[in-house]
């Protein structure tokens, strides 16, 4: 995510990448007696317990994949959705949850049988199948919902709203950190990842840009149907559907990752809106470099112009392989976003309170990129910023109050925690030096590819490569406040 101008185990998905793009089909596995008849069947737990959100997301089962077939008309701004979802238990389930905000159930199908369901607050969905679900077995979710998406708001994302924004001409989904479940029915935590399918039907001369690849598009009774396919496993929270009037190009990189950028045609209209394709290309390649291949099938861009009235949000986010920015961006934004592909999204967080390791290494990245591109060096932009901390906008902590590691969930988008996150990371590859320092960052990713990781395993790993005690260097860095003077 951009800042506003003004191992763990790997996912079930993983396995069912065989073929890139195929889902295959999911068998069901034995049914267990009625729930009520086993006591050895028993709730999956209502949340996963994240120090921020303990609600978001829920136990008892893994998904493998997700298939959104939902209409949108913009006029009404409501959503109507069928959402099929396979997933394995992980447990013997009697009863299981999912996230779902606001929206209106109209039905509940666990394994092609009839399910009973009930909401318990604003965002849980409480099923409860006709047979208990035994652990390892695969099983089918069918939920047919409606209702008018909310967006959220609040402190969390530089008090801008987030998750499904109503636009004029449509929507656009930017769902970090907790908003996936305003639009579909979700497991909404990023330690769940699943393939996705998207489908949407919007009125005919809209278009509809989602993550991965368009598999297919068709017409009828005055509808444009666009299906989408997201090949690699992925967080609930970075799925998207933006839907409005785009133009789209697409090509390839050098390296051979085909390419779909879509602009909004008042963006289109500068001239400079032709070159974040460019800043795209390059990006995905020469990060490639730095980083290790690229860690999906398709790259790209969704330019939107919401910069302005009713919405006048300057922001980006990251959206798995097609990040979507809200207005036309330059080109550190792009490089930006593009590393989160690796940092981020690839890998993910563990617990939202690793976030700094997203947003350290983007901001990082920029630094990097422009050294490398004969501009001022990592080292020499951080300790401007060492020197002369960027503002903070009224009513946040002071910038060297913000503890990195754990910058609370209203804080965890501040600042410090991108600028003072990427200075930890110039200050330890200052501290053991370049080669085991992309060493290390390399290391970081290929051995979480595809899952999570958090601070306390970047920090061992640090550890190991640099064959070095850093203990003292991350307590001064990422987990006290105040400046660092001695590391």
């Amino acid at each position: 995510m951009a800042i506003p101008r003004s191992a763990h185990r790997l996912p079930l998905a993983v396995a069912a990448l065989g073929v890139a793009g195929a889902v295959g089909a999911v068998a069901f596995g034995p049914l267990a007696p009625a729930a009520t008849a086993d006591t050895r069947y028993r709730p999956g737990a209502a949340g996963l317990g994240d120090p921020y959100f303990p609600d978001l997301g829920n136990g008892g089962y893994d998904v493998g994949h997700y298939h959104l077939k939902t209409a949108y008309d913009p006029d009404t701004d409501r959503l109507t959705g069928t959402a099929t979802i396979t997933a394995t238990a992980t447990q013997n389930l009697s009863r299981f949850n999912l996230d779902l905000y606001k929206m209106n159930v109209r039905s509940v199908r666990v394994n092609g049988a009839a399910a009973s369901f009930a909401r318990t607050g604003e965002r849980e969905l409480e099923i409860t199948p006709r047979r208990g679900l035994r652990t390892r077995a695969p099983f089918t979710v069918v939920v047919r919902y409606d209702g008018v998406p909310q967006t959220l708001g609040g402190p969390i994302v530089f008090d801008l709203p987030y998750g499904f924004l109503h636009t004029r001409d449509g929507a656009t989904v930017v769902s970090e950190p907790n908003a996936a479940s305003t639009w579909f029915p979700a497991n909404d935590h990023p330690r769940d990842k699943a393939l996705f399918t998207i489908e949407t039907t919007v009125p005919r001369g809209l278009k509809v840009i989602a993550n991965g690849h368009l598999v297919r598009r068709w017409s009828a009774r005055g509808k444009d149907t666009f299906l989408w396919r997201e090949d690699r496993p992925m967080a609930p929270y970075l799925a998207t559907a933006s839907i409005g009037r785009f133009n789209v190009s697409t090509t390839t990189t050098g390296k051979g990752v085909p390419q779909l950028d879509a602009v909004d045609p008042e963006v289109a209209s500068d001239p400079d809106s032709l070159s974040t394709p460019r800043h795209t290309t390059r990006a995905t390649d020469e990060l490639a470099d730095y980083f290790g291949a690229y860690p999906f099938t398709s790259t790209g861009s969704i330019i939107e112009n919401n910069a302005v009235p009713p919405l006048n949000i300057d922001n980006a986010l990251e959206t798995q392989t097609r990040p979507t920015y809200q207005k036309q961006p330059i080109e550190k934004g792009v490089v930006h976003e593009i590393s989160h592909q690796w940092f981020g999204n690839s890998v993910s967080v563990h617990r939202w309170k690793d976030v700094w390791l997203n947003e350290g290494y983007a901001l990082w990245t920029e630094k990097y990129w422009a050294e490398r591109h004969g501009g001022q060096s990592a080292r020499a932009a951080f300790q401007q910023f060492y020197d002369n901390p960027p503002p903070i906008p009224p009513g946040r902590p002071a910038f060297w109050d913000v503890v990195v590691a754990d910058p609370t969930r209203d804080q965890m988008f501040h600042r410090a925690v991108y600028f003072r996150g990427g200075m930890a990371l110039q200050a330890l590859r200052d501290r053991i030096g370049d080669e085991r320092f992309l060493r290390l960052t390399r290391t970081w990713l290929a051995d979480n590819k595809y899952g999570t990781g958090s601070t306390e395993e970047f920090e061992a790993l640090a550890e190991k490569i640099s064959g070095q005690d850093l203990d003292r260097f991350f307590k001064v860095w990422l987990h006290t406040p105040g400046k660092p003077t001695t590391w």
